[in-house]
């Protein structure tokens, strides 16, 4: 069955998503998108130059939504920084529960696609880090976090993050996503607090 011309770009994009969440960006050919998308070839041509420009969009997908909820939670004035911080990881932990073949693209492809398409790769990203690292300094201004190195500390959990997903996508039953959220929540909060 053909899709309507305003479902086909969003089923080729979940079709890409699953394609390189099953075979890798590098595997995945434009035939099998078209195939799972169950659109023709030359459809997938009318919205994207080639895979590297659907996987692009793919990015913007995924940190559009989570930057969009970071910017709402960080301008809440009546939330503290430590609950901005831990609804800051909900958005990320929840963008991924919800799809996990988004999570495996994540783990997969940003870091590469970061280095190789620098200017390419979606703003949406920079400026979830940037609301990230807001909430961050304030709660160190107002002595409610330890004065630790903002720059580092994103690293170390975005990492981590990345890691933890990598571990819950290879065996998703292992594990529950809620426990590995918990268990960040918990050791960013015991590890950053003034106490």
């Amino acid at each position: 069955m053909r899709h309507k011309e305003g479902n086909k770009e969003k089923a080729i994009i979940e079709a890409a998503i699953e394609t390189f969440a099953e075979d890798g960006f590098y595997k995945s050919k434009i035939v099998d998108i078209a195939k799972k998308a169950n659109v023709a070839i030359g459809s997938i041509y009318v919205y994207y130059k080639n895979k590297d420009d659907i996987l692009l969009k793919i990015f913007d997908q995924i940190w559009e939504p989570i930057y969009n909820d970071m910017k709402r939670i960080a301008s809440e004035k009546s939330y503290t920084p430590t609950q901005k911080f831990e609804y800051m990881l909900d958005s990320v932990f929840d963008a991924f529960e919800k799809y996990p073949e988004k999570a495996v693209v994540f783990v997969n492809e940003q870091n590469r696609l970061m280095k190789e398409r620098p200017k390419s790769f979606t703003n949406y990203y920079e400026l979830f880090i940037k609301e990230g690292e807001k909430i961050i300094k304030s709660g160190i201004k107002s002595s409610e976090f330890k004065n630790l190195n903002v720059r580092i500390f994103r690293r170390f959990v975005l990492g981590g993050l990345r890691e933890l997903l990598r571990e819950w996508t290879k065996n998703p039953t292992k594990r529950s996503l809620n426990q590995i959220r918990d268990s960040v929540k918990y050791f960013c909060k015991t590890g950053i607090l003034d106490k």
